[in-house]
């Protein structure tokens, strides 16, 4: 059963008890567009207002990426000045804060690229589970752009300081190995074995009282 989302850009629907959320921006490696953003809060409330749903996963269309990052094309209109800039901070925060307050368990099936805001909504759920070409990366010093003490604050809590000071100030890219060394995902499995892994994790959660 597939829920309206608002934009073509991200697919909702339910499988049973597991939700299931799809960001659908291929050809630009799923990088988030204002649309897709503004479509996570209504995402998460009907399926946090949905007793059928147990369990929530997070994906990527494609075999690129989970989500390559916030869309930069849009940044030169929705970005041009303070005030544009506050509204778009605003709302994608907005996007982050329902992720984490979703009220039921959420797993990030993390395949390519998760990069800069795609990291940003793995770190919002509750578990992150990954190939072994999933890349990470949080580029904002490459960018000469800040990065907000709620983000730094999660990556912390996740990883402890040491590894959020590499992330944050190498802004190099961590292949999946070194991303389960340093705790940013919970486990790493062939790509072959990722969808299958998810599913049986999410059917485990479903099942739980």
């Amino acid at each position: 059963m597939q829920l309206e989302t608002g934009t073509p850009r991200v697919i909702a629907r339910k499988d049973g008890a597991i939700g299931h959320l799809i960001f659908n921006h291929p050809e630009r490696r799923n990088a988030l567009t204002l649309d897709m953003w503004q479509a996570i809060p209504r995402v998460t409330a009907a399926f946090s207002s949905d007793d059928v749903v147990r369990v929530v996963v997070l994906s990527g269309a494609g075999d690129k990426a989970f989500v390559s990052g916030a869309d930069i094309s849009e940044f030169e209109t929705l970005r041009s000045n303070r005030a544009s800039d506050l509204d778009y901070t605003a709302k994608t925060d907005a996007a982050l804060h329902a992720l984490e307050q979703l009220e039921k368990p959420s797993i990030a099936m993390i395949r390519g690229f998760c990069v800069g805001g795609g990291l940003a909504v793995a770190l919002a759920c509750d578990l992150r589970i990954a190939a072994d070409d999933a890349r990470f990366a949080i580029p904002a010093a490459k960018l000469g752009l800040g990065y907000g003490f709620a983000g730094i604050r999660t990556l912390m809590n996740t990883v402890g300081p040491a590894y959020a000071r590499e992330v944050l100030y190498t802004a190099r890219q961590f292949d999946a190995a070194e991303a389960l060394r340093m705790s940013l995902v919970n486990a790493v499995v062939s790509v072959a074995e990722l969808e299958p892994t998810v599913r049986t994790r999410a059917t485990q959660i479903a099942e739980n009282a």
